[in-house]
């Protein structure tokens, strides 16, 4: 909420009133005084409604919100309301991996993965974002990076400055300052 007051207004409007008298005489001069006052009321009342209409204009542009002008005293108080920010709509899970080739169907293997528990639960959760039990997720990743496409990847990250969290702090590195990261895609 903001507060403006407009007595400087009114008042500006009175001294101009009396300088323009100040050329006349002295009879002049006090009517012009006692007009000034006399306006204040209707001075007042006219700067609220160019205010107000003001006010009504600036609502109209606006996509959503509203200006509006209250009277409080002698001061008037401007309410702004502005509608909540759109939310932003949910990121899409991620594609589903691709059909296996038929050559891969065959039959079945039973393995024993041993990992961190931090690292199955994160695998866990992209599971479920992907809407696919942890099996079927992990068996798509596996098939990924075993396919003929896959692209592996190989950073030397030795001159990137890490600020705040650095990825590679606990664990062995190759030498003093080696950040070497290695996967595929």
């Amino acid at each position: 909420m903001v507060h403006m007051d407009i007595t400087p207004y009114v008042d500006s409007l009175r001294r101009d009133l009396v300088a323009a008298a100040e050329a006349g005489s002295d009879e002049l001069k006090q009517a012009a005084e006692r007009l000034a006052y006399a306006l204040d009321p209707s001075a007042r009342l006219a700067l609220m409604e160019a205010i107000s209409h003001a006010a009504a204009e600036i609502t109209a542009e606006l996509p959503e919100g509203s200006v509006d002008v209250r009277l409080v005293g002698r001061e008037l108080d401007f309410v702004v309301e502005v509608a909540p920010p759109a939310a932003i709509p949910a990121a899409p899970p991620p594609p589903a991996p691709p059909a296996p080739p038929e050559d891969e169907d065959g039959d079945l293997a039973r393995i024993t993965l041993r990992i961190p528990e931090a690292v199955k639960a994160r695998a866990e959760e992209r599971a479920a974002a992907a809407g696919q039990s942890l099996n079927t997720w992990l068996v798509g990743v596996v098939r990924a990076a075993t396919s003929e496409h896959a692209i592996t990847v190989d950073l030397d990250l030795s001159s990137v400055p890490f600020v705040g969290y650095d990825p590679f702090a606990g664990q062995r590195t190759q030498g003093k300052g080696s950040r070497r990261m290695t996967g595929w895609q």
